[in-house]
């Protein structure tokens, strides 16, 4: 009577995460919290959510569903941003994860990447000036997950360090 129980307690929990996705790491909180993570790390002080970064954010990841296309928006030339792109479900929090991962190809001596790698995603999550934010994800027809965060102020200044 007991392995019945476990295996229908179980079977429940299976099926109410099939009717009641699961919205983990993918909250206003969680995006703060990765990046106040790596900020904390190098010593940079904390971001804020920011509803108004927020919505510019939404407002251009709702234009990528469509073919979720790692295309910048162009900040509005008052936002810095960072996007990613997944043919899976990709959280928020595994996004930022990716670009604070970039911290490898960093070399903060000369503020370069090294040859032929990326690192200005992980720049601007640690951009000490930058203390606002706002991310979006959405799921493209495609069946890709398009998540985009913006910066106020942007950062990545050419010839400036992120901290």
């Amino acid at each position: 009577m007991v392995s019945f129980n476990i295996s229908l307690s179980l079977l429940c929990l299976v099926g109410l995460a099939l009717f009641f996705p699961s919205y983990a790491q993918n909250s206003a909180q969680d995006y703060v919290n990765a990046h106040n993570s790596a900020r904390a790390a190098v010593g940079v002080g904390p971001v804020t959510w920011d509803n108004t970064v927020a919505a510019f954010a939404q407002n251009y990841a709702n234009q990528r569903i469509g073919d979720c296309a790692l295309v910048h928006s162009g900040g509005g030339g008052k936002y810095g941003e960072n996007l990613a792109w997944s043919s899976a479900d990709l959280s928020g929090t595994d996004a930022v994860k990716m670009w604070v991962d970039e911290k490898a190809d960093y070399d903060y001596n000369t503020n370069s990447c090294a040859p032929g790698k990326a690192c200005g995603h992980y720049t601007q999550v640690v951009w000490r000036n930058s203390v606002r934010i706002g991310c979006a994800k959405v799921r493209c027809n495609n069946g890709g997950t398009f998540i985009g965060c913006n910066y106020d102020p942007p950062g990545n200044y050419v010839g400036q360090k992120p901290y």
